[in-house]
């Protein structure tokens, strides 16, 4: 995704000039380090010289918001490690050995200069999956599953079984 496809065009807001520009067809993760270091919050969006529009705040917030799609089977991990530790490959593989899969991957440095690696797992109960990753020796701070879907698995047996008892 660019700066092409979460702009507010030029016609629906006036675009001041002195803004900062930004190619059109620069990727979000640049963009977003740009945008928050422009005085103004906005920055102007240039496709060939000319300006086609402005981003914002709020256009950044929504880009970046249909980068990461919605799911409600997905449980949250957070690990820990020294950047020379830091493989993307073998966290997947440990994920996989228990029978899940990853679908989202996003790395930020922490403040003593480790890895801070956020995963979403496809699993409703993140404990097999910590294990997995513990034993191949990554160090898991935290870990948050969407108890939501409990509830609804837990009310689906319930009526399964008021239905068998009432046969």
């Amino acid at each position: 995704m660019t700066a092409k496809d979460i702009l507010i065009p030029a016609d629906m807001r006036a675009v001041e000039p002195g803004l900062p520009r930004v190619d059109a067809s620069i990727p979000l993760l640049p963009l977003l380090h740009r945008l928050l270091e422009s005085p103004e919050g906005r920055l102007a969006v240039a496709d060939e010289g000319i300006v086609i529009g402005s981003i914002d705040a709020a256009a950044m917030l929504r880009g970046l918001g249909r980068l990461i799609a919605d799911r409600d089977d997905s449980c949250i991990i957070v690990v820990e490690c020294r950047p020379d530790d830091y493989s993307a490959s073998l966290m997947a593989h440990a994920i996989e050995d228990c029978d899940a899969h990853l679908v989202d991957l996003l790395t930020t440095p922490a403040d003593d200069g480790s890895l801070r690696v956020t995963l979403r797992v496809r699993c409703y109960d993140p404990s097999a999956a910590v294990h997995s990753l513990e034993r191949y020796d990554f160090r898991v701070v935290d870990s948050y599953a969407d108890n939501r879907a409990d509830l609804t698995v837990a009310a689906e047996r319930l009526l399964a079984l008021q239905t068998l008892l009432n046969v």
